[in-house]
């Protein structure tokens, strides 16, 4: 059992740690202006839906029931919300007058700045707490495959690994362009990307066998609806503002369709009695 766990986490690792391959493409390149970063949150957006809606939620249902399911998934979105109830929005001082306007319009540029600069890092980081809770189970289901065998549990973690480069790129754009680091935006990237070995470790240690397969399912689905949350009450906002609306909804469906084809590859990875 132990090499089993071994070989689960080395395999989770190339799946996680794939999330910083795609930080490395944010860092390596100029600093974004503001439009391409609205189409990439809208892209990030994109993905953050589909395995809300198309996968999280969607298991969840087809295991515990329309109903339980339905509930499990918005108790998640009013957690998230009662959450984010709590994080004030960033603020903009009012300008008095045109004069004042004059006198200071660097000051009210750099306060608009710093505005931007929040909500974006804000983004950043619900984006990468989202696609941590992402990760979580994806570290379980290769701690499940590679019980199968290794050449499953490798198929898995390559699968996993091509869908989170763009997911590493969700998390390191925004903390980029709102703090200038780039090793803070390669960090936190990367650590999106650890929870997944975590997945694994309790899996194989916490919960053997006493997590009752409901309740599991049913998590995940909870997972889902705060995921749906901080993508439409966060992500897309800031996307629309950024690349305007009708580009970013392009975007948006552009992130679907690329993780619904990821999810498509998982799931021919997965034995036919396993399933994300």
């Amino acid at each position: 059992m132990d090499s089993q766990v071994l070989v689960a986490l080395g395999l989770s690792l190339v799946g996680g740690l794939s999330t910083s391959i795609g930080a490395l493409f944010v860092i390596l390149n100029p600093t974004p202006n503001l439009k391409m970063l609205g189409l990439l949150q809208g892209f990030a957006a994109g993905l953050m839906l589909s395995i809300s809606f198309l996968d999280l939620a969607h298991n969840a249902i087809n295991s515990i029931g329309f109903l339980k399911g339905n509930l499990w998934f918005f108790a998640g979105v009013i957690f998230f919300a009662v959450v984010a109830s709590f994080i004030p929005e960033p603020t903009l001082a009012p300008v008095a007058d045109k004069k004042d306007k004059k006198n200071k319009g660097d000051e009210g540029g750099k306060d608009i700045m710093k505005k931007h600069r929040r909500q974006v890092l804000f983004s950043g980081i619900v984006t990468a707490i989202g696609i941590s809770l992402h990760n979580f189970p994806e570290g379980m289901a290769v701690f499940l495959g590679s019980i199968k065998g290794l050449r499953v549990g490798l198929n898995l973690a390559l699968a996993i690994a091509l869908h989170n480069i763009p997911e590493g790129v969700a998390v390191a754009l925004p903390v980029y362009f709102a703090t200038q680091s780039k090793w803070q935006a390669f960090k936190l990237a990367t650590l999106s990307g650890l929870a997944e070995p975590l997945g694994v470790i309790i899996v194989a240690y916490l919960f053997p066998s006493s997590l009752s397969p409901e309740i599991l399912e049913g998590l995940l689905g909870s997972v889902g609806g705060v995921m749906a949350f901080l993508t439409l009450h966060e992500m897309l906002p800031l996307a629309f503002d950024y690349a305007g609306q009708k580009q970013a909804i392009k975007a948006v469906f552009l992130g679907m369709a690329f993780m619904s084809a990821s999810l498509y590859f998982l799931e021919i990875s997965l034995p036919e009695d396993m399933s994300l």
